[in-house]
């Protein structure tokens, strides 16, 4: 089929913000009795996924320090569970397994869970919480541990079917995916700051609307948009911080242990929530027992018959390049080098060595091939969800999308002129007021 000259609606990017926005604009148009087919289009570049939802852990959690975080995420956890055959969705919990240093966090993490209605146990203490853990995994070994918030609801989605799924859900509802196609810019209206048309590579396509669900290439379609590269922070001292960096770019530290999956069943041989732990303890080496490190780290594990093994990832490192000079394609396990470090094999599979006995050996089962890949951060590394120019709406989640399925559902109603409250704290005029999100003593920027 021809690329159209005109739609009513442009979503750029074919991951879960762009195909979620799409499948419930879609769904709106329809509830209010107005015609789909031929209104709304996504272009992708590439393809469905193909950018960084594709190579996304999957993970489906409400576990944020941050309140406007937390209730943010219960809704997407409700998207998730609306449809969980479609969405290849294992609604198993999530478990945030924390030190001493991390227990008052958790402790209010919890404490606001209740006051949402997010059902939730929480376990104080280290004798206790290692017979919670043991009354999981009898191997359960972990040092250090203070705290176990158990969440109830969450889990993980098989990344790439899942984005399948949400995209039939889209093109049943009769919007169009074209593929292979790339944006190159933006037309604005002629006296107007508003975008009339969008340029790609196979010409121009008109509209009324644009919403764009970049991922990592967020920093390219800011630039393209002629938004600011640098904006003022006003800091909890009151203090205007100038001239910072809209953008930073972080490496995605994931890989895969290649064993059955089923070896990560709990004792009453079930599939166990996604497991998340945080601690001081020291972390030796499962090889030759040399000091990993001393410091404060992080891992967080699963099974999983997608990968064919036991995934998971830790914490992501700073990209030193400049910002503007970052190369981010190509993306992913193909980038000649933006992909998980030799030395994070060598520390996740310690760590989870350190958590389990039946882990212990297994160095030589870790996949060697390439993983992981870089996230675009904001200043404070939490999302921006606003609208610019009149008509083009922005979704940069600072790595956090995944799990976010359902903002592509508020998005929606805000384009339809139904603002949400939601979305009120992830504005990018919260930079210049000061209203930026709590920050949590956990070694991962997006927690």
């Amino acid at each position: 089929m021809a690329v159209p000259q005109h739609v009513d609606y442009i979503i750029i990017g074919a991951g879960i913000h762009g195909l979620s926005s799409a499948w419930h604009l879609a769904q709106r148009l329809t509830d209010r009795g107005e015609k789909v087919e031929g209104r709304i289009v996504i272009l992708d570049k590439a393809g469905i996924a193909a950018g960084a939802t594709g190579i996304a852990c999957g993970v489906v959690r409400n576990n944020y320090f941050q309140p406007a975080m937390r209730r943010l995420m219960a809704h997407s956890v409700s998207v998730w569970e609306s449809d969980p055959e479609a969405f290849s969705y294992h609604p198993v919990g999530y478990m945030q397994i924390s030190c001493e240093a991390m227990h008052g966090d958790i402790a209010q993490i919890y404490e606001e869970q209740q006051a949402i209605g997010y059902e939730s146990t929480f376990i104080e203490g280290a004798k206790d919480s290692e017979k919670y853990m043991k009354g999981l995994f009898d191997d359960w070994q972990a040092q250090g541990i203070t705290s176990v918030l158990h969440e109830k609801r969450g889990g993980f989605a098989n990344n790439t079917t899942a984005m399948y799924g949400v995209a039939k859900k889209a093109e049943d509802l009769g919007v169009r995916i074209i593929t292979g196609i790339e944006v190159t810019g933006f037309v604005r209206e002629s006296g107007s700051e508003s975008v009339k048309a969008v340029e790609t590579n196979q010409g121009n396509i008109s509209c009324q609307h644009v919403i764009v669900a970049p991922g990592p290439w967020a920093r390219d379609f800011w630039n393209m948009l002629e938004l600011p590269n640098q904006v003022s922070i006003k800091g909890a001292d009151g203090q205007m911080h100038t001239d910072v960096d809209m953008w930073r770019f972080w490496q995605l530290e994931e890989g895969v242990l290649q064993v059955d999956p089923s070896m990560l069943m709990t004792n009453d041989g079930k599939l166990p929530p996604v497991l998340h732990v945080d601690t001081d303890a020291p972390l030796l080496s499962d090889e030759d027992g040399s000091l990993i490190t001393e410091d404060l780290w992080g891992i967080y594990y699963k099974p999983d018959w997608h990968f064919n093994g036991i995934q998971g990832g830790a914490a992501p490192y700073k990209v030193d390049t400049p910002v503007n000079e970052v190369q981010i394609d190509p993306y992913g396990p193909s980038s000649p080098e933006f992909v998980s470090s030799t030395e994070f094999a060598h520390m996740w599979v310690s760590a989870l060595a350190h958590c389990h006995k039946r882990f212990h050996g297994m160095m030589d089962k870790y996949h060697p091939e390439a993983s992981g890949g870089i996230g675009c951060f904001t200043p404070d590394s939490f999302p921006v969800f606003d609208h610019f120019y009149n008509n083009v709406s922005v979704i940069a989640d600072s790595n956090h999308g995944y799990k976010m399925l359902g903002v592509g559902q508020l998005i929606a109603d805000e384009v339809l002129g139904e603002k949400q409250e939601l979305l009120e704290p992830f504005r990018f005029g919260r930079y210049a007021k000061g209203e930026l999100h709590p920050t949590s003593n956990s070694p991962f920027p997006w927690s």
